[in-house]
């Protein structure tokens, strides 16, 4: 096995050091890992798509909102709809910044906003939404804005035997509705803010409880319930990753300073970054280590 599926990954250290870690775990010796417990973890917004100038999710909770305030006005001057349909900066920032106090508050309301409703009435809504609308600055649907060097790396991982998990602090069935077609991930490897769901009279609907926040050391903590391991490989992009990071023997992390044929920015990711240079993980830049962005 090598690199051969990472095409549009430059030559370099990067790409040399995800094989070489990926060859050591497959030949028998200290760094030798049992098949079973070959896991790779992935965040989503900002390391398997584009996070700017907003979270994908939020886009959706933007238009979902605006129909409902529209039927029930009284809703403009509640939180967290008033910030998300003013497009606050603050909170949208908070948000972009994956701050925990954001995250709940926007994921609370998804929870409650779709309170009762089946898996499939949701789905239909969310696929809606991929099909009808446009983000900024590229002229291409949210599922065009997949980074092809993470799609690549899947494949690369998947090849050593290694089990691919996406674990994000967005809601878990909001990327179940894409995942399989957009990333090639089943449905049960993705991790996420989620809320629970009641069966009743041969119906199963999404209840109004939010069953915890996959962000920071949550995110290890969903890891562990769901796989019964910590991952071997995992990759992020902001500050709410470190945890998942440093609970990993390999650590990958995407630094976005591409502005040109993305964004620029360190935002949310300061202190991760930091603790990269400093902890030795293998640094992704953008700009010199991806031949191509998006599939």
């Amino acid at each position: 096995m090598n690199g051969d599926k990472l095409k549009s990954w430059n030559d370099g250290p990067v790409k040399q050091s995800i094989i070489n870690f990926l060859d050591s775990t497959v030949e028998e010796g200290l760094d030798y890992v049992k098949p079973e417990d070959r896991i790779a973890t992935f965040d989503n917004d900002g390391t398997l798509w584009a996070e700017k100038p907003a979270p994908v999710q939020l886009n959706f909770l933007f238009l979902a909102f605006t129909k409902r305030v529209q039927n029930e006005p009284f809703l403009a001057d509640k939180q967290p709809y008033k910030a998300i349909l003013e497009r606050d900066k603050i909170f949208f920032q908070n948000v972009i910044e994956q701050k925990p106090e954001a995250i709940i508050a926007l994921e609370d309301v998804l929870a409650r906003e779709w309170a009762g409703k089946t898996p499939d009435e949701f789905e239909s809504e969310v696929k809606e939404f991929f099909a009808t609308v446009k983000p900024e600055k590229f002229e291409s649907n949210f599922t065009e804005l997949i980074y092809k060097p993470m799609l690549e790396l899947f494949d690369l991982l998947k090849d050593y035997k290694y089990r691919v998990f996406i674990c994000s602090g967005g809601g878990r069935d909001f990327m179940r509705v894409i995942c399989e077609e957009a990333w090639g991930i089943f449905k049960e490897n993705v991790i996420g803010s989620a809320a629970e769901y009641e069966y009743n009279n041969g119906t199963l609907k999404r209840g109004t409880v939010l069953r915890g926040i996959a962000l920071g050391p949550g995110k290890v903590e969903h890891i562990f319930a769901r796989t019964g391991r910590l991952p071997v490989f995992a990759v992020g992009n902001g500050d709410v990753d470190i945890e998942m990071l440093e609970s990993a023997k390999f650590r990958l992390f995407i630094n976005h300073d591409d502005d040109k044929r993305e964004y620029a920015y360190e935002n949310g990711s300061e202190k991760i970054l930091a603790i990269a240079k400093e902890k030795n993980f293998t640094i992704v830049s953008m700009k010199n280590d991806w031949k191509e962005i998006f599939k």
